[in-house]
């Protein structure tokens, strides 16, 4: 079946219903959410993620909570706390203010995909022919309430003839790559392997890497990029063996309000997710230096250093 954008997430009369990304690849459950409360436990349990889509998803809690009589800035403020890396969340949230109907959610959700298009088309040219293609975390899709960010940079190449492989980290702890990014390219019909995490630089420095394809959480207005945890060891790979390191992102993604990412959050989760015995640390993202990014594909193009004059302006403002 298609993954279509209303398949991921959408807004009925008494609900946010969304596709529960937990249960894939094994089951294909939907998740009724009837409250902003519900709609933020969602994103916080990872039952929805992915900047964009949780982006799309708090725009529908606070239209739902609208349609229901909720109080707004309760619940404006608990969606907006659920995740503090991804500033896609309160973006969404800001272009709801002063209108929090359904079809403003609507509207945003619809605008996110076709934005998610635009950089399937500005990426594919940073393709080389024949390219074997690393990926980390899941950027397809279920990311984004549509299309896809870095994966749908993937799609577009492959749709050109460009792509011959493509490498899934499988994104430990939560196994976002082995689990929700392989399901999307089988469903696809691109041909993929799923690799340990532990293996990526290996592959890289044996020359079978011709590019690196991440999304991002937020990005400084240096180029600094929050990205899954991980992200910034493949740079450092990346960088090392002369691969180029590509970032993917709407500019729902963009915070020119933080000069670097040294003031990004870092979300850290439940260290049970990493062990039930023994003491853990689980830092959720971690933060990759401008200087080993080879370009960040926008809506508005494929943009070099330096990123503070090449980056475009944020859609909508922010509060």
């Amino acid at each position: 079946m298609e993954l279509t954008p209303e398949r991921i997430v959408r807004l009925e009369q008494d609900a946010v219903v969304l596709l529960d990304q937990r249960r894939l690849p094994d089951e294909e459950v939907e998740l009724r959410s009837r409250s902003a409360r519900e709609v933020a436990e969602a994103i916080q349990a990872l039952a929805i993620r992915g900047a964009p889509a949780i982006g799309i998803a708090a725009a529908y809690g606070l239209a739902l909570a609208a349609e229901h009589g909720e109080d707004l800035g309760e619940a404006y403020d608990v969606l907006v706390s659920s995740r503090p890396t991804a500033v896609n969340l309160r973006w969404a949230l800001d272009q709801m203010l002063g209108d929090p109907t359904p079809e403003r959610a609507r509207g945003i959700h619809e605008a996110e995909v076709e934005r998610c298009r635009a950089m399937g088309r500005h990426g594919a040219s940073l393709v080389p022919a024949g390219a074997r293609v690393l990926t980390h975390c899941n950027t397809g899709g279920l990311a984004t309430g549509g299309y896809g960010t870095g994966l749908g940079v993937v799609r577009t190449a492959w749709e050109r003839g460009l792509v011959r492989h493509v490498w899934v980290d499988e994104t430990r702890p939560l196994l976002q790559g082995a689990r929700l990014t392989a399901w999307e390219l089988e469903t696809l019909g691109i041909p993929f392997s799923v690799i340990v995490d532990s293996a990526a630089a290996s592959l890289a420095a044996s020359g079978e890497v011709d590019v690196v394809l991440t999304g991002a959480d937020r990005i400084a207005a240096n180029g600094d990029t929050a990205n899954k945890i991980g992200t910034y060891g493949l740079a450092l790979a990346a960088s090392r063996h002369g691969i180029p390191f590509v970032v993917v992102a709407p500019t729902s993604t963009l915070d020119p309000g933080l000069a670097s990412g040294a003031g990004i959050p870092i979300e850290e989760r439940d260290p049970s997710e990493i062990s039930s015995r023994f003491p853990a640390r689980n830092p959720a993202f971690d933060v990759t230096p401008a200087g080993l990014i080879s370009a960040i594909v926008t809506e508005a193009g494929a943009h070099a250093a330096p990123y503070e004059a090449s980056l475009p302006p944020v859609v909508g403002t922010r509060r």
